[in-house]
């Protein structure tokens, strides 16, 4: 039976879609100019700070300079995917937003199985890189594709694996009724969050899902020493800098997915927010600094850790994080056969 929104509903939903999507996108700018700073900071030199002031408009004049630059397309390439392949890297990312909570009752969708979407959903970004990589008829693009795909076929799986530990505990695939499970301290001052419960499951799902995003120390699909800039060295302009918004919108849907799993999402320890505009607020903010300090951390390993080698990055996948999500899993199950969670 088809259900016909109100106007009302409507324009709550519309409202909500602006916010988080407008919020989304400015974070992600800004995300930027937080991981050009840090990174400068790092290597003990100034960074962007020029335009504007402390730099805070860089991201701007970055946006700019992509939309104005020389559109580029090799002779030899597959237009049509050529062109779509950015796009398809960047939506995967984009929609996962629609059903993460960022607060009591503020999201896009409420759905049962909003998590079993999301990954449904984020696996499909590998196709971008894979066809970017392809389309473009050049070997050092399409060995970059390659290894991506590769990397992501090994991290997927101790990444959706290492969750399984929380939906048991949870009896849930609703990453509202996740969040809501986590409410609450024991013995008075711990919060009942997941990551107290699932340490481990936590650290495998983080390290696997820096690795999902190419970051380094986990960058082979880019790799700009060995190839020259991996899947995307025959892009230029805003096809450029879609590949970008994508790596960093992934980067963000993996840190507030950390945030909802293991952090107690929008929930506040040790304050009770009432039902009021002042509590909803906060607990959207709280949710918002959560997943900025994991954005930083993001940004902090890619700029103190070297790069791995190949063989150690497939090593890592298959033979330690996917048997220590494995072992959590049962782990897991047999505390809960026994009662004791």
């Amino acid at each position: 039976m088809i259900e016909y929104l109100t106007s009302r509903e409507f324009l709550i939903l519309f409202a909500k879609m602006i916010a988080i999507f407008g919020g989304v996108m400015g974070a992600l700018a800004y995300t930027t100019l937080v991981e050009r700073r840090v990174m400068a900071f790092v290597q003990m030199r100034p960074g962007p700070n020029r335009v504007g002031p402390y730099g805070l408009l860089q991201p701007i004049a970055d946006g700019l300079k992509f939309l104005f630059k020389e559109q580029t397309v090799p002779g030899t390439a597959n237009v049509l995917l050529y062109y779509a392949a950015p796009i398809v890297s960047m939506i995967p990312a984009l929609l996962s937003f629609a059903v993460i909570p960022f607060g009591p009752d503020l999201m896009i969708a409420d759905v049962n199985v909003s998590l079993l979407l999301i990954f449904a959903i984020t696996s499909l970004g590998v196709y971008g890189i894979v066809l970017g990589g392809w389309a473009s008829n050049s070997k050092y693009p399409l060995m970059g594709a390659m290894r991506s795909s590769a990397q992501m076929l090994s991290y997927e799986l101790s990444l959706t694996l290492s969750v399984v530990g929380v939906l048991l505990i949870s009896n849930t695939l609703s990453l509202a009724s996740i969040v809501q499970a986590q409410q609450g301290t024991w013995l008075g001052f711990i919060p009942k969050w997941n990551i107290f419960l699932q340490p481990v499951a936590f650290l495998v799902y983080l390290m696997s899902g820096i690795a999902e995003t190419n970051r380094l120390p986990f960058d082979f699909a880019e790799a700009e020493a060995e190839l020259v800039a991996g899947y995307h060295t025959e892009y230029s302009s805003m096809k450029f800098a879609l590949f970008f918004m994508a790596e960093y919108m992934a980067m963000a849907t993996i840190s507030a997915l950390v945030t909802t799993l293991f952090l107690g999402g929008w929930d506040i320890p040790w304050y009770n927010e009432p039902p009021t505009f002042l509590g909803f607020l906060l607990s959207a903010l709280f949710f918002v600094a959560k997943v900025s300090v994991l954005l930083f951390i993001f940004v902090w390993v890619r700029w103190t850790i070297p790069r791995l080698k190949y063989d150690i990055l497939m090593r890592l996948g298959w033979k330690v994080f996917l048997p220590l999500a494995l072992i959590n899993i049962i782990v897991v199950a047999f505390f809960i056969a026994r009662g004791w969670l």
